[in-house]
């Protein structure tokens, strides 16, 4: 599926996906797109002879590495749960809610009867992602503000991996897109010590366009049809 998403990435129109870094377009000739959904997924997009070659990937799958004490006790809290802790884990839906779960932990908030009917009679990860974003409850504040934290980190890891220009797919980036035009993303994806420099040159982008994914594997069958 990702794959096929970043098939769609070089004919996607302007006005289907948002710029959070417009970076040099002439950095890199190379895309890396990283979608957080149901899973992390991520996928890359070499310039080769004037048409793209689409490499898949499980990068998702890999290792989460703490960057903090917080992350730190993060990833202490997601190894009770879990055997391994990979960057999926906490980039996906279920991520999102463990993580909050970690953050009314760690931080000894109460959970109010309202938001605990919420999470039984709707989607935990969507009641989390709303009412953050609505401003209703400091602790899904939180757990929203470290998940695009950690969020904007790997996607600063995948471009320094293929030096490539980023774009941001999957179900959650358009619903969260006023929090990562906000500076927690950006600021994460550029906290690379002395590649910050390299990496401020990096376009990064959202894509807004749901069905992205259907879009490039119709281009992708197109192209392999007129081969």
């Amino acid at each position: 599926d990702l794959a096929a998403m970043a098939s769609a990435v070089p004919f996607l129109p302007p006005e289907q996906v948002e710029v959070l870094q417009a970076g040099d377009p002439k950095a890199s000739g190379r895309i890396g797109v990283i979608a957080a959904g149901t899973g992390l997924g991520q996928a890359f997009l070499i310039s080769r002879e004037n048409r793209f070659l689409v490499l898949d990937s499980e990068g998702g799958h890999c290792d989460f590495a703490p960057r903090n004490e917080l992350e730190t006790a993060l990833l202490r809290h997601m190894l009770k749960k879990f055997e391994r802790v990979s960057n999926e884990r906490l980039l996906s839906g279920a991520g999102l809610f463990d993580i909050y779960q970690f953050i009314v932990q760690h931080h000894a908030l109460d959970e109010p009867e309202w938001l605990k009917k919420e999470f039984q009679a709707d989607d935990p990860p969507s009641v989390v992602s709303l009412n953050a974003l609505r401003k209703k409850s400091p602790a899904c504040e939180k757990a929203l503000d470290l998940f695009v934290s950690i969020y904007g980190a790997a996607a600063g890891n995948m471009a320094l991996q293929v030096l490539a220009g980023i774009y941001v797919g999957g179900g959650i980036a358009p619903k969260i897109i006023s929090k990562l035009k906000e500076d927690t993303f950006m600021e994460a994806f550029l906290a690379k010590g002395r590649f910050k420099t390299l990496l401020s040159r990096m376009p990064v982008k959202v894509i807004m366009n749901e069905k992205a994914s259907l879009i490039g594997a119709a281009h992708f069958a197109m192209r392999e049809i007129t081969l």
